[in-house]
C-alpha cells in the first residue's frame, strides 16, 4: 500500500509561513490524488486541499488563497505552502491519498505533522 511521510511542521508566529511535504512512496497511485488535511484539538478532521475536478485543486473555504499545493513528480513528494498563517490554523497536518477500487487501493494516511501558530 501507499506510504505518506509527512514534515515541515513546527512554530510560527502568526503571519508566518511554513511549507509541509508529503513523501509518497509503494503501491500504486497517481501525484495528483495526493491531498491535505488537517485535525485541530476537539475538532473533526477537514479537507485543506484536496484533488478536484480537471485535475484542480479544491481548497477548503479557509485557505482564501493563503495556502498552495504543488507537486514534484521527480521525488514524489507533495507540498502545502502555507503563508499568512492565523492561530485557527493551529492543527495537525496530514496528507492522504484516497481508497481506490479499480487499483486495489485502500486509503492511506500519513503520521501527521503538527503546525501551531501563536498570536
Amino acid at each position: 500500500q501507499v506510504q505518506l511521510v509527512e514534515s515541515g511542521g513546527g512554530l510560527v508566529q502568526a503571519g508566518g509561513s511554513l511549507r509541509l511535504s508529503c513523501a509518497v512512496s509503494g503501491g500504486t497511485f497517481s501525484m495528483n490524488d495526493i491531498g491535505w488535511y488537517r485535525q485541530a484539538p476537539g475538532k473533526e478532521r477537514e479537507p485543506v486541499a484536496t484533488s478536484g475536478s480537471g485535475g484542480r485543486t479544491k481548497y477548503g473555504d479557509f485557505v482564501k488563497g493563503r495556502f498552495t499545493l504543488s507537486r514534484d513528480n521527480a521525488k514524489n513528494t507533495v507540498y502545502l505552502q502555507m503563508n499568512s498563517l492565523k492561530p485557527e490554523d493551529t492543527a495537525v497536518y496530514y496528507c492522504n491519498i484516497p481508497a481506490s477500487p479499480r487499483l486495489g487501493r485502500r486509503e492511506s494516511w500519513g503520521q501527521g505533522t503538527q503546525v501551531t501558530v501563536s498570536s
